[in-house]
């Protein structure tokens, strides 16, 4: 699958608007463009907007790291968000940090523009094999 075929069969994160610039097992990163739609009063940037950015990169990378036949959801994920974002894209690039028989864990670090770090996401994917 592309990148842009993986999006699209999420249309949740499709329709954020959020894309793809790379999708790995071993690495995936994933950009909100910025929007007005995507704020919060203040006008920064929701933190749903954020987790939900975490979130599909996490997922991407989890599913692109499952054995054929394998599907995933997720069971657990936390966010600590660390800085407000204004008027910025924001990237995720997330990594596995454990790749096992049942779950995959991984974690995903959103930046501003200006590569600071504004959310750290882990995400546990449950591995689901058969029915």
């Amino acid at each position: 699958m592309t990148p842009d075929d993986l999006i699209a069969a999420m249309p949740f994160a499709a329709g954020l608007g959020i894309r793809l610039e790379t999708a790995g097992p071993d690495e995936t990163v994933a950009v909100l463009p910025w929007s007005d739609a995507h704020t919060t009063a203040g006008g920064l940037l929701h933190g749903g907007a954020l987790m939900t950015l975490a979130d599909t990169a996490g997922a991407v990378c989890a599913f692109l790291a499952l054995p054929e036949g394998a599907r995933t959801a997720t069971t657990q994920s936390g966010t600590h968000l660390l800085r407000a974002v204004a008027g910025s894209d924001v990237r995720a690039t997330a990594r596995p940090v454990h790749a096992g028989r049942t779950q995959i864990v991984v974690q995903t670090d959103v930046t501003d523009d200006r590569g600071r770090l504004v959310a750290r996401t882990t995400q546990t994917q449950a591995v689901i094999v058969g029915g």
